[in-house]
């Protein structure tokens, strides 16, 4: 098993979950560039080290985020990611999904897998109640992404978000602790 498994934040069958590092840089552009086509235009990852750096510098220095690649078991590789924004602590307990996987591993499920880690590490250590996530009604990938891991959609916004110059609307779709069957 390589060192970078035996440090994973959380371990699935066929991924893990481990934090950002600045020395990612490389292996991360390299696979949002290759990545574009499947992200475009809900997604727009750092394709250059120097916003990669400023990228990961924000999500390592704000206690109000926290950052997850998931990584696949076998090779240890970067399938995606998968980051929680806007923690709110007191009442709400809550944090907004951003994610995205890179091209080499979608559709295979490691997404599926990062999430249900995730939600381990949201609903457990983070000591969240709730995670929501907006998405664009036309994507598909995304959307179906969510209802496996048990979401349930919550409303539409519209002009919710401004992606690719312009404003897009969203559907809001989210889920509680008491909503995974094993508390996370």
């Amino acid at each position: 098993m390589s060192t970078t498994v035996t440090s994973a934040l959380a371990l699935g069958e066929r991924t893990f979950l481990r934090p950002y590092r600045h020395e990612d840089a490389d292996e991360f552009t390299a696979a949002a560039r290759a990545s574009r086509e499947l992200h475009r235009p809900w997604l727009f990852p750092p394709e250059q080290p120097a916003a990669y750096s400023a990228y990961v510098g924000r999500l390592l220095a704000g206690a109000d985020r926290a950052g997850f690649l998931v990584c696949a078991r076998h090779d240890g590789r970067i399938a995606g990611f998968i980051n929680i924004n806007n923690i709110v602590q007191g009442a709400l307990r809550g944090g907004a999904l951003g994610y995205g996987a890179f091209a080499h591993a979608a559709g295979r499920g490691l997404m599926g897998e990062g999430l249900r880690l995730v939600m381990g590490q949201a609903f457990g250590p983070l000591g969240l109640h709730r995670l929501e996530a907006a998405v664009q009604p036309a994507n598909a990938a995304s959307l179906a992404l969510l209802r496996r891991a048990g979401f349930r959609r919550e409303g539409f916004s519209p002009d919710y978000l401004f992606i690719d110059g312009a404003w897009r609307d969203h559907e809001r779709w989210a889920i509680t602790a008491e909503m995974v069957p094993d508390g996370g």
